[in-house]
């Protein structure tokens, strides 16, 4: 998946407004931690995250994705009646039909001929929407398409606080579904385009991916509930992630020195020092926003690139690498030349 004529028109992230801090998590959580004998703080010095931020209530993932996306469109400074493709790929969505895709073109009154569906591939669906856009735009089929994301979180704390706070919860329920307490709300959205159409922008320059699916089992949630076995989750998504580095290194003839930086996909301080320390990488390379937003899903990557942009730390001709793992498991490392 490699590309010669697509480019990052447009990018924009938008940070959700309620901010949850770990320890307010834990206090509510003490009464069951003191009957289980746990000692650990998991969330803040384990994990390393000590807040995420929260939509209000009543918002959906395709609100969010609306925001980011009309925030996306004024960066691209296009005719949104150009876009030939929107691709949804949150984990989070509205209905199970609709395809949430269908209800951000809606919002952003996209014309007929706009394609417009929803992928899903947990916490890599973005890198996922991106490379199928460039595919159409390389072969000449669309000008610009836009790619999405909004997450939602709010369900999921509200239900899995009540459930860890009963008096029934062992052990072995509260740690596997901790992780839950690490996600977070945000949104993306990025306008690719055809680079005749924007010779200025960052060249998006594809990747490769790699799948070690008889891990599917490790991480599997619903919009209430996730179920994550951590350890495991980290040494196999870590062996994967080595063999993904590898073919990075044939494909985009990759030199950690000579990269100028890291996205790395947020999930947690320790799975962050593990690819830093696998890879070699400088950490001074890498932006870490997990401590303040949690892991946001899909949307991870984006608002991290969008992030360094927002605070002009890429310069013309940087490399930039984005690494996107997500539970299943897949793997997809790719290139920006900025």
């Amino acid at each position: 998946m490699l590309f010669k004529n697509v480019s990052i028109a447009g990018l924009a992230h938008i940070d959700a407004p309620h901010r949850l801090s770990s320890a307010d998590i834990n206090a509510q959580l003490q009464p069951t931690m003191d009957r289980l004998g746990i000692k650990t703080d998991v969330l803040q010095d384990i994990a390393g995250i000590f807040a995420r931020r929260l939509w209000d209530d009543e918002v959906q993932a395709s609100d969010a994705a609306t925001l980011a996306a009309e925030k996306a469109l004024a960066d691209a400074g296009i005719d949104r009646a150009r876009v030939g493709l929107l691709v949804n790929t949150s984990v989070s969505r509205d209905y199970l039909e609709p395809s949430t895709a269908s209800i951000v073109s809606g919002n952003l009154g996209l014309g007929e001929n706009c394609q417009n569906f929803d992928v899903a591939n947990a916490c890599l669906a973005f890198i996922n929407g991106m490379d199928i856009a460039s595919r159409m735009i390389e072969r000449g089929e669309i000008d610009y398409a836009l790619v999405v994301d909004g997450e939602t979180a709010n369900l999921a704390y509200k239900k899995t606080l009540e459930r860890l706070s009963g008096p029934d919860v062992t052990e072995e329920q509260f740690r596997n579904e901790l992780a839950t307490l690490t996600l977070g709300c945000g949104a993306a959205a990025m306008v690719l385009s055809r680079s005749e159409l924007t010779p200025d922008a960052p060249k998006y320059k594809g990747g490769v991916t790699k799948a070690a699916t008889q891990w599917n089992t490790l991480c599997r949630g619903n919009l209430d509930r996730m179920v994550t076995d951590t350890r495991m989750l980290l040494i196999e998504g870590l062996k994967l992630a080595t063999a993904t580095f590898g073919a990075a290194r044939q494909a985009l003839g990759w030199v950690v020195e000579e990269l100028d930086e890291f996205v790395i996909h947020q999930v947690s301080q320790v799975h962050t020092q593990a690819f830093i320390k696998a890879f070699g990488i400088d950490p001074k390379k890498v932006l870490t926003i997990f401590a303040e937003h949690g892991n946001i899903g899909p949307a991870s990557v984006p608002i991290v690139l969008s992030k360094l942009k927002e605070m002009g730390r890429l310069k013309k001709g940087d490399r930039v690498a984005l690494l996107g793992i997500g539970s299943g498991l897949n793997c997809s490392m790719a290139e920006v030349e900025w």
